[in-house]
This record gives structure tokens, C-alpha cells and sequence, in this order.
């Protein structure tokens, strides 16, 4: 998500961070290519008219122009700018009332109201250890309620039983009834998709409302609807007391227009993204993270907090255990691999991890999820005995594997070489004393293990293993290690 727009504010900033002094005029001609970048990404015009005379009025100041790297001060107002833009503190769902806490699903036909439910429901459940109710209201649509039923089902999250023939309101006053006398935490409510120009069901909607007497009224929204988006915000906003906004399809939003226009144009924040059709691909929205994001600054935190939900406890500690022992196959490697895909796969991981996007960028295209794929093909064409002892795979056998895997010999070449490179600081990790030396250098002044992406990288430690040449190194899943990062020497693997 926010491609383009960061693909453009990159370069506006790439050239003021070239200049040594900044004069009035640089920064001005800065400002009018960030509102056509800004337009271009589909904000709504007074939203980017506000944005950039404040940003204009700060950039031209005396803390700029004086300062001793202006073009570095000019991107610290524009993202601070940003974080304003979109909301400036992430916004928690109000669940702190007598239970049941009723949170109200709105939106339009077709905007991914049933899934977000369910998304929301299994992130209450899982992380916050409520005990959720989700009740449908749609009677519009055709088997609406059995698809809250199947998702459910998935999510692990209660369903409230399908009665045919009662209506929204009906539901609303049994649902409330069955979540008081079973001691539910959290009420959800999935209402029926309704078009802005429906009188008759935004009244239906609004009895509902008056009906539950809602703590949350989340407005969801198909991010991919760019302008219109904010429109129908607006509309919903005059007919009931939005409390958040839930974006949907922002991971195949390149432009990002509708997550940096809601804030501004209806005064609510956005609560949660969308990233992905699975059920666990749903984000809370945090502006400071986004607005990094889109300033190509990464985002270290949500990667370690997507890392601490994806790894697996046992197969970490089992490599642990080897890599102490100086001992790394290519079953390891292939572990580690099917953890980034985990995680997300690269597309995912490339906006959290500073400089992996230019990193992409200079890769010509080539780190793309396919790439974890013919990585995971090479290692599966192997016969057991090369996986455990990699160095037994001649000229001969590497003709096999490549014909098996679909691949070229000059790949499973690049993949052995990565290997034999993360094999090499296993080893050196083993003379270090194992990971207990390692935790001992790293681990003063609570840094835990977070330099060991840099370690083994090649480069500077960084925040939660990340580090290396590029934003490059560092082992997913690695206990204690944070994030982790990328594998030592996936850039070179990466380099064709």
C-alpha cells in the first residue's frame, strides 16, 4: 500500500537531501511536487491544500533553512504533518462499559463488512481474551447469516443461531438479550450493506442503533474506492454517530488516498486495515507507523509484532539449539524461509524494513513472493542426504536439482552460496560462546539479542535483529531476536 505516493515523496526528498543549504524557493518548488504527488495518490483537494500550506509554513521557517541538514528537517515536518494528517494516536475500541460492549458493523453493499467482523472478533478473542458474540442483521442478502455462521466456525468466535423470518431489529434485541445472559464480553453486530441513497435501510440502520445503543459504530469502507470512499464516510456520518472507520483492500491500494483523506474530511479515526483476504489479515491502524511507511522509514514495530504471532515456538527453539551448537542445514533454511512467507512474504516485510524498498527497487523487480517459492522448489527437489550435508552436491547433482525444481543451475548455485554464507556465521556464532556470549555483548541495556541481524548481515545491528547492508541480514524467528530480518545473503541471491 502507498506505493506510488512514497515512490514520489522518495524522490522529492532524495533531491533536498542532496542540497547542502536550502533557500525559500527550494522548498516551495519541494511543496508543489508533494501536492501533485498527493493528488496524484487521490487525496481530497482541501485535505492536500491544508496539508501543504502547514507543512510550507513550517519548512520555510528558521529551524529549516538554518539547520545544519535541512533536507532531513523538511521530511521530519512532512511526516510529523502526516501523523497529524491521520489522526496522530492509534485509536482503541471502547470495550471498557458494563458488558456486553455492542459494537456496531456499517457500510456499504459489498465493503467487506462480514469478513471484517469476523477479523475483529478472532483479534478480540485471540489477543484480548474476550469472549465474543457475533449476530448477523442481514436479512437483505442471500445466505449472508450461514457466512457469519462459517466464519465463526474458523474464527473460533460464538454465532448467534439464525431464527428465519425475524428482522434486523428483532435480532438486534435477541442478540443483546442472549450476550446478558451468557456472559459475553463483546457484542458484534453485522448489519446489512446498504447504498448511501437507500433511505429505507439507513432507517432500518439507525433503528438498530437505538435498538443496541451501540458503544462502537464502525463505518467499513473498500479502500480501493478511493474518493467515493470518503464520500460515503460522509454520508454515513450524518445519519449515525460513527465512532472509527474500518479500511478494507488496503494492501491492494497503491495509492492510498482514502486512508489519508478519512481523518481529515469526517473527523473519526481509522480503527483498523484491512491488509489481506485471511482471516489474521487485519491490522490496527497507527499513524505514526503508516506515515514511516510511507517515507520509506519502515516499520520495525508491527514487523516484530507480526513476527511474535506467526513464529512457532518449537521450531525456533529447536533452531536455537543447533545454531549454538554452530549446525545450520538446508532444512533450516528452508524454515526460515516458509517463516517469511509466514510472515507475509516479501512484499509484506518490504515497507516494515528500512531500505528494503530501494533495496527491491535496485533488484529490478526480483524480490517477489515467486522468489520464496523457487527457493522452497530448490530445497525440495534435494533428496534428504543433500539437505542434511549440502557440500555433497556436485556439478551432476546440482543438473538434477535444477531440472526438478524448475530452476537454473546459476540459482541453486546463489542458494548453496547463501547457505554456505549463513553456515559460516553459525560457526562463528559457536566460537562467540553460542547464544549465551551473543545474549551477553548484546543483551546490556535491554537490547536483548537485537544485533544479531547485524551481526550476521555484515553490517550495523539495528533495532530487533534487523541490520546488515541495506536493511539486509538477520534471522526470522530466532528467539529473543526480535523481528529478525533476511537471511545473510538473500540480496545477493536476489541479484540476477
Amino acid at each position: 500500500m502507498f506505493e506510488s505516493l512514497s515512490e514520489r515523496l522518495g524522490g522529492v526528498f532524495d533531491r533536498l537531501r542532496g542540497r547542502g543549504a536550502l533557500s525559500e524557493a527550494d522548498v516551495r518548488a519541494a511543496m508543489r511536487e508533494v501536492r501533485i504527488a498527493l493528488l496524484e495518490a487521490d487525496v481530497a483537494l482541501p485535505v492536500v491544500r491544508d496539508f501543504v500550506d502547514k507543512v510550507a509554513e513550517r519548512a520555510v521557517g528558521a529551524e529549516v533553512l538554518r539547520s545544519i541538514t535541512p533536507g532531513q528537517q523538511v521530511v521530519k515536518i512532512v511526516h510529523d504533518a502526516l501523523v497529524e494528517m491521520l489522526g496522530a494516536d492509534q485509536s482503541q475500541l471502547e470495550l471498557g462499559v458494563t458488558p456486553p460492549a455492542v459494537v456496531m458493523m456499517v457500510g456499504l453493499q459489498g465493503s467487506g463488512k462480514t469478513t471484517s467482523t469476523a477479523k475483529i472478533a478472532r483479534r478480540l478473542a485471540e489477543r484480548e481474551r474476550k469472549k465474543v458474540l457475533m449476530a448477523s442483521l442481514d436479512v437483505q442478502r442471500p445466505a449472508a447469516q450461514q457466512q457469519l455462521a462459517v466464519l465463526g466456525e474458523q474464527v473460533k468466535v460464538a454465532t448467534l443461531p439464525i431464527v428465519p423470518g425475524q428482522q434486523p431489529v428483532e435480532i438486534a434485541r435477541r442478540a443483546m438479550q442472549a450476550a446478558k445472559l451468557q456472559g459475553f464480553d463483546v457484542l458484534m453486530l453485522d448489519t446489512a450493506g446498504r447504498l448511501h441513497v437507500d433511505q429505507a435501510l439507513m432507517d432500518e440502520m439507525k433503528a438498530v442503533a437505538d435498538t443496541a445503543t451501540p458503544d462502537e459504530i464502525l463505518l467499513v469502507v473498500d479502500s480501493l474506492t478511493g474518493q467515493d470512499a470518503v464520500n460515503v464516510a460522509k454520508n454515513f456520518s450524518d445519519q449515525v454517530p460513527l465512532t472509527g472507520v474500518v479500511l478494507t483492500r488496503m494492501d491492494g491500494d497503491a495509492r492510498g488516498g482514502a486512508a489519508l483523506s478519512m481523518r481529515a474530511v469526517t473527523g473519526r479515526p481509522i480503527k483498523f486495515a484491512g491488509v489481506g483476504e485471511k482471516l489474521d489479515q487485519l491490522e490496527a491502524f497507527h499513524p505514526e507507523r503508516v506515515a514511516g511507511r510511507i517515507l520509506g522509514m519502515g516499520d520495525v514495530v508491527s514487523l516484530v509484532e507480526r513476527a511474535a504471532e506467526t513464529i512457532k515456538q518449537d521450531e525456533a527453539e529447536k533452531l536455537a539449539a543447533k545454531m549454538a551448537k554452530g549446525q545450520f542445514d538446508l532444512n533450516d533454511l528452508r524454515a526460515q524461509l516458509e517463516q517469511m512467507r509466514r510472515m507475509g512474504g516479501l512484499g509484506a516485510l518490504a515497507g516494515m524494513i528500512p531500505g528494503l524498498k530501494k533495496a527491491q527497487a535496485a533488484a529490478a523487480g526480483a524480490t517477489d513472493d515467486k522468489m520464496l517459492i523457487r527457493m522452497d522448489a530448490i530445497i525440495s527437489s534435494m533428496t534428504a542426504k543433500e539437505r542434511a550435508k549440502p557440500e555433497i552436491v556436485n556439478a551432476k547433482r546440482k543438473i538434477r536439482v535444477a531440472k526438478g525444481s524448475g530452476t537454473t543451475v546459476q540459482e541453486v548455485n546463489k542458494l548453496l552460496k547463501m547457505h554456505q554464507e549463513m553456515a559460516g556465521a553459525m560457526k562463528k556464532l559457536k566460537k562467540m560462546g553460542g547464544l549465551k556470549g551473543l545474549a551477553a555483548m548484546f543483551g546490556k541495556g535491554g537490547g536483548g539479542m537485537g544485533g544479531l541481524g547485524g551481526l550476521l548481515g555484515g553490517g550495523g545491528g539495528g533495532a530487533g535483529g534487523m541490520g546488515g547492508a541495506g536493511g539486509l541480514g538477520g534471522l526470522p524467528g530466532l528467539p529473543g531476536a526480535g523481528a529478525g530480518g533476511l537471511p545473510p545473503g538473500f540480496d545477493k541471491f536476489l541479484k540476477k
